[in-house]
């Protein structure tokens, strides 16, 4: 398949994609130093260049994404062990501002935005494995946004209410369960194949384009905003010492 050919209408789409601001998440942007590391944006805006999202490629990008939903994942799992123990009432307010985090720079931005705006329309036309996904993961997005959901509710009061706790232990466990193998499918087969169908020239307007929509809806700072606040919930929780989870020997 004609690769220039088969993507070719990519530049109309993006200039015709319309994006929206959601104000409960302006604080997630990655900042234009780190995307222009070498250059300031007065000089660029001076010489008439074109501002580019230099070093971090739409796909490496995606993939880094895809590493601050782990780490909430990884508080999910962690969290769910907690709840078994009695401990609910110190889980609650990290647990919200948990989900909060994957509502906003996962459902909302990553998936919503990206996955289902621009990758699977594309890898549902091409040949190949990839192309039997999208349906898929779009269906599990759909289903994560109904836990995501369940779990803002329940872990909004300070109190968790009678009978509540086994049910919201299982919304997690799956959550972390169907996102593990959601992630990683596309991590291998999915990305790759969106960036194989894509000329260098295309990859980079899609490079642009990813940097404009994050910058719209979420302003300056947006990924280290993201690790700042993932961060401070796995302290707040006692999950932030790496080296706590390291392997113990095997024994004989």
């Amino acid at each position: 398949m004609n690769r220039r050919n088969f993507f070719g209408g990519i530049g109309s789409l993006s200039a015709g994609l319309i994006l929206s601001v959601n104000s409960r998440v302006s604080g997630f942007s990655r900042t234009q130093s780190e995307s222009h590391p070498s250059r300031s944006t007065n000089s660029m805006q001076a010489s008439g260049e074109q501002i580019k999202h230099e070093g971090i490629s739409a796909v490496e990008d995606l993939m880094r994404e895809h590493g601050i939903l782990r780490r909430v994942l990884f508080v999910y799992s962690e969290a769910a062990e907690k709840l078994r123990n009695g401990d609910a009432d110190a889980l609650l307010e990290n647990l919200h501002k948990a989900a909060g985090l994957f509502r906003s720079f996962g459902e909302d931005y990553h998936e919503k935005k990206l996955e289902e705006t621009f990758i699977f329309p594309a890898i549902k036309k091409s040949d190949g494995e990839a192309s039997a996904y999208p349906d898929i993961l779009i269906t599990q997005h759909s289903r994560g946004r109904q836990i995501t959901d369940y779990i803002l509710a329940v872990t909004q009061n300070a109190k968790l209410n009678a009978g509540k706790s086994e049910k919201l232990i299982q919304a997690a466990k799956s959550m972390v369960r169907m996102y593990r193998a959601h992630a990683s499918r596309e991590d291998t087969v999915v990305f790759p194949a969106w960036k194989d169908i894509l000329s260098e020239e295309q990859l980079d307007e899609m490079n642009e384009k990813f940097e404009e929509i994050e910058h719209q809806m979420f302003g300056e700072d947006g990924f280290e905003n993201a690790v700042r606040q993932i961060a401070s919930i796995e302290t707040e929780l006692g999950l932030n010492d790496l080296s706590k989870f390291t392997a113990g020997p095997i024994t004989k």
